[in-house]
């Protein structure tokens, strides 16, 4: 059998859920990642109120749609970030407050935690998001950065999040960091110094989206057979580089998606330059079975035709692995 496709719902937010789940029932979906923005998921009444839950579920349930992850990126966001006016525009009006940056990130924390209370109501195990990080504007050693200072900063990121986790734990939830420029985890090596920072504690783990390693130069399929127990969930997503120098670099030369003189751009799957066959391939031979969740992004092309394109490529893109060798049939029986 193979895995559920699903629907990220991030970038649909600007749409009722009841139009999405009849879109994406059209399209082919499975179900749905509910985003924790828009009127998809509220994170306070999914927390304090078992019936919201089920009415959510039995929304989707209509258009023969399930859900197994939501996703609260932009408040995880603030959690372990150096706040500033940018956040203003990603939070919602109570956790964003009177912008004081303690009082941010301390609001964050708690969003978090009653996410994992809500995902628990909803009968679900995982949360996908973000969790921002206090060393990411220290990227480029410049002024020299010591590593003491780094170290300092994976210390920050374990104390802001251990108490977040500690909840996690107690409603059996496990948060699924989406490894992506911003965050305390970008590449493999980052991802490994966070485990560390946390313990390796159980609820911790990742949401597998190559589009954000594979510009970069890391090796998205080394990144599932690395942490092969650790991917609680998976992004569909594509993105393309160019093979020639181009005016801007992997830095983006604050250039807008779309730009011609990008060096990457996010594309519709199958699109770009991700090796899909040989993460399916991976991700079979860790024997992840969860859901293969599209991000749909693509500033070149119309969204609903993108992600009905999306659903149809993974579906022909996923197999099931094999249970006995391809040549037992050639062994003669003693």
């Amino acid at each position: 059998m193979t895995r559920p496709v699903t629907l990220f719902t991030g970038q649909w937010a600007d749409l009722p859920l009841d139009e999405l789940c009849l879109k994406a029932a059209e399209w082919g979906y499975d179900g749905l990642e509910l985003a924790c923005w828009g009127d998809h998921f509220d994170v306070t009444r999914g927390a304090d109120d078992v019936t919201y839950c089920q009415e959510r579920k039995k929304l989707l349930e209509a258009h023969g749609l399930r859900v197994w992850a939501i996703s609260n990126h932009l408040v995880g966001q603030a959690v372990a970030d150096v706040v500033d006016t940018r956040h203003q525009d990603i939070l919602p009006s109570h956790v964003w407050g009177d912008g004081d940056p303690d009082g941010v990130r301390s609001r964050a924390a708690e969003e978090m935690k009653q996410t994992a209370r809500a995902a628990a109501n909803m009968g679900l195990t995982v949360v996908n998001g973000f969790t921002g990080s206090p060393i990411w504007p220290l990227l480029y050693a410049f002024p020299p950065v010591s590593s003491e200072t780094i170290e300092q900063g994976f210390q920050e990121f374990a104390e802001l999040w251990n108490p977040i986790l500690d909840v996690f734990d107690e409603v059996g939830v496990r948060f699924a960091l989406e490894v992506h420029p911003t965050e305390i985890a970008f590449d493999i090596v980052t991802a490994e110094r966070a485990l560390e920072a946390v313990g390796y504690r159980e609820a911790f783990g990742f949401n597998y989206d190559p589009s954000h390693l594979a510009y970069q130069g890391v090796d998205c399929v080394e990144f599932l057979l690395r942490f092969e127990s650790r991917i609680f969930h998976a992004h569909m997503k594509d993105v393309w580089w160019s093979s020639t120098p181009m005016p801007s670099g992997v830095f983006g030369g604050h250039l807008p998606f779309g730009h011609q003189d990008r060096f990457w751009d996010f594309r519709s799957l199958g699109r770009g330059r991700v090796p899909f066959e040989e993460i399916i391939r991976a991700l079979n031979r860790i024997g992840y079975q969860g859901p293969l969740s599209v991000e749909w992004e693509d500033a070149g092309m119309e969204r609903e035709h993108g992600a009905a394109e999306a659903c149809g490529f993974v579906r022909k893109l996923d197999f099931p692995t094999s249970e006995a060798a391809f040549d037992e049939a050639f062994q003669q029986a003693e």
